[in-house]
């Protein structure tokens, strides 16, 4: 008689069925853990970028370093001409002109005594003006930047910074040497020619140095235009030859002057060409 069971399959126990479950179960688990792990894994964060400053911030900080405006108070005997020398304004009296139109009205010949006037402020204006235009958002960002400068310095306000030092202005004396170096100047800015000899040579001969002179006895007296001041020009002479930026009185020596080298140089190339009544 054969022997029981000898041939049959053993049977698993409960504990083998377990395992292997907990095997199979641990097998299949594992791979959803694993993608998820692949799947949501969190990038390495990024170097935040940098901050950079607009261009027109850059602009609007470079503008304002700049000095400000300076003002200049009017007083009697002044020209534009001579206080664009004075304060080395490039472009001389037509920039001052230009920039001060309001203030002096259609003629620049004319300015009283106490009128302010403002020196470098069109330059001033222009710099606002380019940062403004480069972009409308850093405009913006600009004028957020100003305004946050402002609640700073009200909060913690700083020591003043020293002036800078102003170019020394270049004065004359009140007398005839004095007065053919200002007009000599004058006339360099606007390409007169003439020299110190010529002016005083011709000067001497018509009036000896007095800029009230006046002759009341020849042909032009006669007409009713008699030759006046320091080198005896007429007044419809003095009218169209007058240099711009200087007095409108023919009396005045600094303009008799720079009227009469002028309509010598339309005439006769210069002053210096000139040795007897002209």
């Amino acid at each position: 008689m054969p022997a029981q069971g000898k041939h049959r399959r053993p049977k698993s126990t409960s504990l083998g069925r377990g395992l292997a479950a907990v095997t199979t179960g641990g097998a299949v688990l594992a791979l959803p853990v694993i993608g998820a792990t692949s799947a949501f894994a969190a990038p390495a964060p990024a170097a935040a970028p940098q901050a950079v400053a607009p261009t027109a911030v850059v602009a609007q900080a470079n503008s304002a370093a700049k000095a400000a405006p300076a003002k200049h108070s009017v007083v009697a005997g002044e020209t534009l001409s001579k206080i664009a020398r004075e304060h080395s304004v490039s472009g001389g009296w037509k920039k001052l002109y230009e920039g001060n139109r309001k203030i002096v009205g259609s003629n620049p010949d004319l300015i009283h005594p106490g009128i302010k006037l403002v020196i470098g402020a069109k330059s001033a204006a222009s710099s606002d003006d380019k940062a403004s235009k480069a972009s409308p958002s850093a405009a913006r960002g600009a004028s957020a930047d100003r305004a946050d400068r402002s609640e700073r310095i009200e909060a913690a306000p700083v020591a003043k910074a020293a002036p800078a030092a102003e170019k020394k202005a270049v004065t004359y004396t009140n007398d005839l040497d004095g007065w053919i170096k200002e007009s000599l100047a004058v006339m360099a800015e606007q390409g007169i020619p003439g020299t110190y000899e010529g002016i005083h040579r011709n000067i001497m001969r018509e009036s000896s140095g007095n800029p009230a002179a006046i002759n009341n006895w020849d042909s032009n007296a006669v007409k009713g235009t008699p030759s006046k001041g320091l080198l005896q020009v007429i007044d419809p002479t003095f009218q169209a030859y007058h240099v711009p930026g200087t007095s409108t009185d023919s009396y005045d020596p600094v303009a008799n002057i720079t009227a009469a080298c002028n309509y010598a140089a339309d005439r006769y190339g210069s002053i210096d060409n000139v040795f007897g009544a002209y």
